[in-house]
Protein backbone atom coordinates (compact mmCIF):
# COMPACT_ATOMS: atom_id res chain seq x y z
CA UNK A 1 0.00 0.00 0.00
CA UNK A 2 1.27 3.64 -0.88
CA UNK A 3 0.52 5.59 2.11
CA UNK A 4 0.36 9.16 0.28
CA UNK A 5 -1.66 7.46 -2.91
CA UNK A 6 -4.34 5.72 -0.13
CA UNK A 7 -4.78 9.03 2.02
CA UNK A 8 -5.22 10.87 -1.77
CA UNK A 9 -7.94 8.88 -2.43
CA UNK A 10 -9.37 8.92 1.34
CA UNK A 11 -10.17 12.50 0.42
CA UNK A 12 -11.05 12.41 -2.98
CA UNK A 13 -14.02 10.12 -2.09
CA UNK A 14 -14.56 11.65 1.18
CA UNK A 15 -15.32 15.06 -1.09
CA UNK A 16 -17.91 13.12 -3.03
CA UNK A 17 -19.80 12.32 0.60
CA UNK A 18 -19.18 16.34 1.68
CA UNK A 19 -21.10 16.78 -1.99
CA UNK A 20 -24.03 14.56 -1.54
CA UNK A 21 -24.02 15.74 2.40
CA UNK A 22 -23.84 19.26 1.63
CA UNK A 23 -27.40 20.11 0.39
CA UNK A 24 -28.85 18.09 3.39
CA UNK A 25 -31.06 19.81 6.01
CA UNK A 26 -29.81 20.33 9.52
CA UNK A 27 -32.66 17.50 10.61
CA UNK A 28 -31.36 15.28 8.00
CA UNK A 29 -27.72 15.34 8.65
CA UNK A 30 -29.11 14.26 12.53
CA UNK A 31 -31.56 11.90 12.00
CA UNK A 32 -31.09 8.93 13.98
CA UNK A 33 -30.70 5.55 11.84
CA UNK A 34 -29.69 1.69 13.60
CA UNK A 35 -26.30 1.76 11.87
CA UNK A 36 -23.26 3.30 12.18
CA UNK A 37 -22.45 5.60 14.78
CA UNK A 38 -26.93 6.61 15.05
CA UNK A 39 -26.49 9.51 12.63
CA UNK A 40 -24.44 11.49 9.53
CA UNK A 41 -23.62 14.00 12.20
CA UNK A 42 -22.06 11.25 14.18
CA UNK A 43 -20.73 8.59 11.69
CA UNK A 44 -18.36 11.93 9.70
CA UNK A 45 -17.63 13.54 13.29
CA UNK A 46 -15.93 9.91 14.63
CA UNK A 47 -14.36 9.56 11.59
CA UNK A 48 -12.66 12.85 11.37
CA UNK A 49 -11.89 12.51 15.05
CA UNK A 50 -10.45 9.32 14.64
CA UNK A 51 -8.40 10.32 12.15
CA UNK A 52 -7.13 13.17 14.32
CA UNK A 53 -6.21 10.30 17.27
CA UNK A 54 -4.32 8.19 14.88
CA UNK A 55 -2.27 11.17 13.39
CA UNK A 56 -1.53 12.55 16.55
CA UNK A 57 -0.12 8.65 17.80
CA UNK A 58 1.52 8.40 14.22
CA UNK A 59 3.54 11.64 15.25
CA UNK A 60 4.38 10.62 18.36
CA UNK A 61 2.28 12.83 20.40
CA UNK A 62 0.53 12.78 24.01
CA UNK A 63 -3.37 12.81 23.31
CA UNK A 64 -5.29 14.46 26.15
CA UNK A 65 -8.14 12.89 27.36
CA UNK A 66 -11.02 12.96 25.24
CA UNK A 67 -12.98 15.08 27.46
CA UNK A 68 -10.51 17.99 26.14
CA UNK A 69 -10.58 17.06 22.71
CA UNK A 70 -11.55 20.16 20.52
CA UNK A 71 -14.73 18.01 18.95
CA UNK A 72 -16.06 15.49 20.27
CA UNK A 73 -18.47 13.20 19.05
CA UNK A 74 -21.29 13.78 21.24
CA UNK A 75 -21.65 17.20 19.95
CA UNK A 76 -21.05 16.87 16.14
CA UNK A 77 -20.72 20.42 14.94
CA UNK A 78 -22.76 21.68 12.19
CA UNK A 79 -22.19 19.81 8.80
CA UNK A 80 -19.65 23.31 7.28
CA UNK A 81 -18.30 23.72 10.32
CA UNK A 82 -17.31 19.65 9.84
CA UNK A 83 -15.86 19.92 6.40
CA UNK A 84 -14.25 23.13 6.65
CA UNK A 85 -12.61 21.71 10.14
CA UNK A 86 -11.88 18.07 8.15
CA UNK A 87 -10.64 20.04 5.17
CA UNK A 88 -8.05 21.59 6.99
CA UNK A 89 -7.16 18.53 9.27
CA UNK A 90 -6.61 16.74 6.04
CA UNK A 91 -3.95 19.04 4.71
CA UNK A 92 -2.05 18.47 8.70
CA UNK A 93 -2.61 14.79 7.65
CA UNK A 94 -1.20 14.46 4.39
CA UNK A 95 1.50 16.39 5.61
CA UNK A 96 2.37 14.11 8.60
CA UNK A 97 2.18 11.16 6.35
CA UNK A 98 5.12 12.61 4.29
CA UNK A 99 7.19 12.95 7.19
CA UNK A 100 7.40 9.48 8.00
CA UNK A 101 10.44 7.92 6.98
CA UNK A 102 10.35 4.43 7.93
CA UNK A 103 7.02 2.90 7.90
CA UNK A 104 8.00 -0.49 10.16
CA UNK A 105 9.60 1.11 13.11
CA UNK A 106 7.50 0.15 15.88
CA UNK A 107 7.38 2.36 18.73
CA UNK A 108 5.36 2.46 22.59
CA UNK A 109 2.14 4.39 23.62
CA UNK A 110 -0.09 4.57 26.74
CA UNK A 111 -4.03 4.58 26.37
CA UNK A 112 -6.38 4.58 29.54
CA UNK A 113 -9.12 1.98 28.74
CA UNK A 114 -12.78 2.48 29.04
CA UNK A 115 -12.79 1.01 32.39
CA UNK A 116 -9.87 2.97 33.57
CA UNK A 117 -6.55 0.81 33.00
CA UNK A 118 -3.68 1.92 31.76
CA UNK A 119 -2.02 -0.04 28.86
CA UNK A 120 0.78 0.40 26.42
CA UNK A 121 0.48 -0.15 22.73
CA UNK A 122 2.88 -1.23 20.56
CA UNK A 123 2.11 0.14 16.53
CA UNK A 124 4.49 0.87 13.68
CA UNK A 125 3.67 4.09 11.34
CA UNK A 126 2.04 1.36 9.08
CA UNK A 127 0.00 0.68 12.01
CA UNK A 128 -1.92 3.45 12.64
CA UNK A 129 -2.18 4.53 8.80
CA UNK A 130 -3.50 1.00 8.13
CA UNK A 131 -5.90 1.68 10.51
CA UNK A 132 -6.68 4.95 9.97
CA UNK A 133 -7.69 4.09 6.19
CA UNK A 134 -9.65 1.03 7.01
CA UNK A 135 -11.67 3.18 9.85
CA UNK A 136 -12.79 5.51 7.12
CA UNK A 137 -13.66 3.09 4.74
CA UNK A 138 -15.58 1.04 7.32
CA UNK A 139 -17.45 3.99 8.64
CA UNK A 140 -18.04 5.73 4.96
CA UNK A 141 -19.57 2.44 3.98
CA UNK A 142 -22.24 3.42 6.95
CA UNK A 143 -22.34 6.94 5.88
CA UNK A 144 -22.98 6.01 1.87
CA UNK A 145 -26.09 3.93 3.76
CA UNK A 146 -27.73 6.14 5.36
CA UNK A 147 -27.21 8.44 2.75
CA UNK A 148 -28.94 5.91 0.20
CA UNK A 149 -31.99 6.02 2.84
CA UNK A 150 -32.27 9.84 2.67
CA UNK A 151 -32.98 9.35 -1.46
CA UNK A 152 -29.51 10.12 -2.39
CA UNK A 153 -28.20 8.19 -5.25
CA UNK A 154 -24.77 7.40 -3.59
CA UNK A 155 -22.50 5.90 -5.93
CA UNK A 156 -20.05 3.86 -6.24
CA UNK A 157 -16.29 5.26 -4.76
CA UNK A 158 -14.21 1.81 -5.11
CA UNK A 159 -10.43 2.85 -5.17
CA UNK A 160 -10.26 1.69 -8.87
CA UNK A 161 -12.86 4.00 -10.06
CA UNK A 162 -11.72 6.82 -8.60
CA UNK A 163 -7.66 6.54 -8.72
CA UNK A 164 -7.05 4.28 -11.76
CA UNK A 165 -5.95 6.33 -15.24
CA UNK A 166 -8.50 5.55 -17.65
CA UNK A 167 -8.32 5.81 -21.77
CA UNK A 168 -10.25 4.56 -24.51
CA UNK A 169 -9.36 1.60 -25.73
Amino acid sequence: MQPLKTYDYLVLARRRIFEWTRPLSPEQYARQFAIGRGSLAHTLTHIMISEWYYVQRLQRRDVPPYQQWPIQEENPPPFAALEAAWTEQAGQTRAALETVRDWSAPFEYRVTTDDGRPEIVTACAADLFTQLAFHEVHHRAQAMNMLRQLGIAAEDLDFNALMYQRRPA
